[in-house]
Parts: structure tokens; C-alpha cells; sequence
């Protein structure tokens, strides 16, 4: 057992994920020994007999439960409510963690104030030799606000031959296994609960990158995530939220010069996007682009109020340029490609 004065606790959010639970939860129970850490399982309404399995097989897990699915949003934030801690280590149920997986980044962030989030490397679990969806070895947004990975350009994974293994400031750390003050996360009121699901995470990090804190990846720690195992990635409703979560995300955040350019330039984007879908027949996945446009529309006004008083105009993890384009037409398909300025590769 490692020792450390801070209070760790691992928080899987739940949803009808049984199996994942059975399969990965005794790995985070063995792997979790960092001492003063309690792991909590917060089940989202399931209707798969999770709790029933979780309290025959794990009686020493935190068990909390809610009457119906509140999404990722409003499920941890009414989770992480009822928990005293020094550390959320937020962590998808579809996760295999590895040996000593918390103590590089526990022992990182208490030597460091100014890291606000940490995440791990995440690597996929079906290609161990691969970068994950998720994260990879941290997240990053372009301009117009498409977020990709360092070791994962759009649908890109690279594999990994530790090309990525270096401490790195980053712009956004993954929801799949995310490590956060406990502090800083009521302070800034947790998850937009507006959100849902997807994107989320990115806005909190963006949130608090504006008041000067850091987000860090630390591959010392490894991960292996399944992925889509909640929401499938060919689902319209993953469309939906990605398209409406991230134009909310940018009218929130950017400073106020950029709103229009960067909203206009993704409104001629998410339509050519769109068109995609609709020559190819995806017709669900049209409409999906289309009512996520509308809902953005009609909110904006309740997302104007939301906007960040102190918003930094520049940051060095936001690549200036369209990764869109470098993946496209320059054939950039590996984040050591890009022309970041003052970033290791």
C-alpha cells in the first residue's frame, strides 16, 4: 500500500454496464492501492440488475443510486455531491486500469497546485498496442473547435511506441478516467449539466484552463478503455450531442472577437458535414446535424448567459489551423504532424 495524507476516491458511473462492471471492477479494486482511496460505483437508474450484482459481489464498494439516467453530466455531479474527498478520479465502467495506475498522477498533482485535471494514457482495449478514442495521450481542440488527441487525429488511432510518453500540458483531459481537484470541481460547479453527455469535459478543463489552471497527461499511468459502451458510436444521438455540445462549448468559451468568424465558419462546416450524410443516405445522421443546429439556436441566449467572465484569449494547446483540412488534404494523420508552436510532440 502506497501512502499519501490525500483522499483519493474512484467514482464509476453506472448505466446498465453489468458486465463491464463484472469484468473490470475487481482490476480497480486490486489496482487502487493508493491507501485513504474508496472506490464508489454511482448507478444511473440501470436496469440490468447492476446494484443487485454490486451489492452480492462487492459489499466493500460505495454503492449510490438514482431513480432514473441522468447522463454523465448531472449523474456525477449529483454523485460527486455526497462524496468527501481530496481527488475524483472519474473512471467509465468500460475501463481496465493497470498496476499502481493512481499513484503517478496523485503523487504529480500534490507536488503541483497548478494542475487542476490529470488523466493517464489511454490505450485501446481490444488493440493494446493502440491509441484509444477517448483521449489517447491527451486532448486537444483546433480552432474551430474539433477536438482530437495526441495519438488520435479525428479517426485515426496511432499505435503506440511511446512516441507520446512525455509529462504534457494538454487542453482537455478524458471523462473516460479523469483525475480532479475535489475543490476545483465544486468551485467550478462541476459538469454543464446541459451537456448531457459528450463534450462536457472539454468545457470544464476550457473553464478552468481561463483562470490559469493547468491541464496535465501523465502516460506514466496506463489505461485501457473498450469504448462506445454506453452510447455507440453510429448512434444519431452521439450526433446529435456532439454537434450541438460543441458549438455550445465554443460560444461559451471563445473569447468575444472570435464568436462570430468561428460560429459562421462552423455553421458552412457542420453543413458540409451534413451534406456527406445525406448523399450517402445517412439519413439519421443528417437530421441529427440539423437539430443539433436548431437546438443551438434556440438556446443561444440561454448559453450567452453562461459564458466565462475570464476568458483567456489565447492558448497554446488550441491549434491554429483546421485539423479538418491537415487530415484531409495535407495527409496529417499523426499528431507529431501538426505545427503546434511550443508543444512536445
Amino acid at each position: 500500500m502506497i501512502q499519501t495524507h490525500a483522499k483519493t476516491a474512484v467514482v464509476i458511473l453506472n448505466w446498465n454496464g453489468k458486465s463491464f462492471l463484472e469484468r473490470f471492477l475487481p482490476g480497480v479494486i486490486k489496482f487502487s492501492n493508493l491507501n485513504n482511496t474508496e472506490i464508489y460505483v454511482a448507478d444511473n437508474g440501470s436496469v440490468d440488475n447492476s446494484v443487485e450484482f454490486l451489492k452480492a459481489n462487492f459489499p466493500d464498494v460505495h454503492l449510490i443510486c438514482f431513480d432514473k439516467n441522468y447522463g454523465f453530466t448531472s449523474g456525477y455531479n449529483k454523485a460527486l455531491e455526497h462524496i468527501d474527498a481530496d481527488y475524483f478520479v472519474l473512471l467509465n465502467s468500460d475501463v481496465e486500469v493497470t498496476e499502481n495506475w493512481l499513484i503517478p498522477i496523485i503523487e504529480m498533482m500534490e507536488n503541483d497546485q497548478s494542475i487542476a485535471v490529470a488523466m493517464p494514457k489511454i490505450l485501446s482495449f481490444e488493440n493494446k498496442y493502440k491509441f484509444e478514442y477517448a483521449g489517447a495521450s491527451g486532448g486537444y481542440i483546433d480552432k474551430f473547435g474539433y477536438p482530437f488527441c495526441r495519438g488520435r487525429i479525428l479517426n485515426s488511432m496511432e499505435a503506440d511506441d511511446g512516441q507520446y510518453n512525455s509529462v504534457q500540458d494538454i487542453f482537455w483531459a478524458s471523462g473516460a478516467a479523469m483525475f480532479v481537484r475535489a475543490d476545483l470541481f465544486k468551485e467550478f460547479k462541476g459538469f454543464d449539466e446541459d451537456f448531457f453527455a459528450h463534450m462536457e469535459e472539454i468545457d470544464l478543463c476550457w473553464r478552468m484552463k481561463n483562470t490559469g489552471y493547468r491541464i496535465v497527461v501523465n502516460p506514466e499511468s496506463v489505461v485501457y478503455h473498450v469504448g462506445g459502451g454506453t452510447l455507440p458510436n453510429n448512434s444519431p444521438k452521439k450526433i446529435f450531442l456532439n454537434y450541438r455540445n460543441n458549438l455550445t462549448l465554443l460560444l461559451k468559451n471563445l473569447p468575444k472577437q472570435k464568436i462570430v468568424p468561428i460560429l459562421f465558419s462552423r455553421l458552412i462546416l457542420d453543413g458540409f458535414s451534413g451534406t456527406i450524410y445525406l448523399v450517402t443516405l445517412k439519413l439519421s445522421f443528417f437530421f441529427a446535424v440539423i437539430k443539433a443546429h436548431l437546438s443551438f439556436y434556440v438556446n443561444f441566449r440561454k448559453i450567452l448567459k453562461k459564458r466565462c467572465q475570464n476568458i483567456k484569449p489565447n492558448h497554446k494547446e488550441i491549434y491554429n489551423k483546421s485539423i479538418v483540412l491537415d487530415f484531409f488534404f495535407r495527409r496529417k494523420r499523426k499528431f507529431s504532424l501538426l505545427n503546434f508552436e511550443n508543444i512536445k510532440k
